[in-house]
């Protein structure tokens, strides 16, 4: 019986910059190895592999969309590869497959086959954020995008100060970045004068910006988020 290939979890940049400056050389052995894809868009993942193998065949690749238009019911067949010994590798637009990403589908379902997952080295900006923060690493929650209605979000962003305080607990969340500056604002109101928060823009590219300040004194700052991938942490 032939043995069954795996699910690669491939790690992608931040943004625009050469791959090996931020990704390890595992990464390029993987691809140089794959032919097999899932990725939420086949032009930017057909891009980024070019990239990393220039001389790959592109006629070979065969990559499977997996975003929000995906039929949910054509996702298992996306590992069928796996099942006649081809591996599979997951991209995701941007940093580690799986998280805050669609991709966390896919390797539900490749457990359930018992097909062998193995998640590679990369950036992710929540953790790179995190670390950089200064804050609580040993108790902190990823809360994904905050509501869009302003009394919803005001009132979500006081409970999670209150949980903060509660259990020291950082709160990590994102905006689309094209909301960041609005969402920037809120928080200077919304949050008490002594509640740390953290700013991670751009990491990993040369406009990277990391500041880590209190409410009172943020307010005092003016910076432009405007379209740039932003993580926030607050701590209370």
């Amino acid at each position: 019986m032939k043995a069954k290939g795996k699910l690669y979890l491939i790690p992608t940049t931040l943004g625009d910059n050469a791959p090996l400056e931020v990704l390890p050389i595992s990464i390029k052995g993987a691809i140089d190895n794959i032919d097999y894809y899932i990725a939420e868009n086949e032009k930017t993942a057909r891009r980024f592999i070019k990239k990393i193998h220039a001389r790959k065949s592109q006629p070979d690749l065969h990559v499977e969309q997996l975003n929000k238009f995906t039929d949910p019911s054509e996702i298992p067949s996306f590992l069928n590869p796996c099942l006649e010994g081809f591996s599979v590798g997951l991209l995701s637009e941007a940093g580690c497959p799986g998280i805050a990403d669609p991709g966390a589908e896919v390797v539900r379902i490749a457990h359930q086959k018992n097909i062998q997952v193995v998640p590679m080295v990369g950036p992710s900006s929540i953790l790179l954020a995190m670390m950089a923060s200064g804050m609580n690493g040993q108790n902190f929650a990823f809360n994904g995008y905050l509501p869009i209605d302003g009394s919803e979000k005001k009132a979500a962003l006081k409970k999670l100060e209150r949980h903060s305080r509660d259990f020291q607990q950082s709160q990590i969340f994102i905006e689309t970045p094209y909301r960041n500056d609005k969402l920037f604002e809120e928080l200077k109101k919304t949050l008490q004068s002594n509640t740390l928060l953290s700013i991670a823009s751009d990491i990993t590219l040369p406009t990277e910006f990391i500041q880590t300040k209190t409410v009172s004194e943020w307010k005092h700052v003016t910076i432009s988020l405007h379209k740039k991938p932003t993580i926030f942490i607050f701590q209370a």
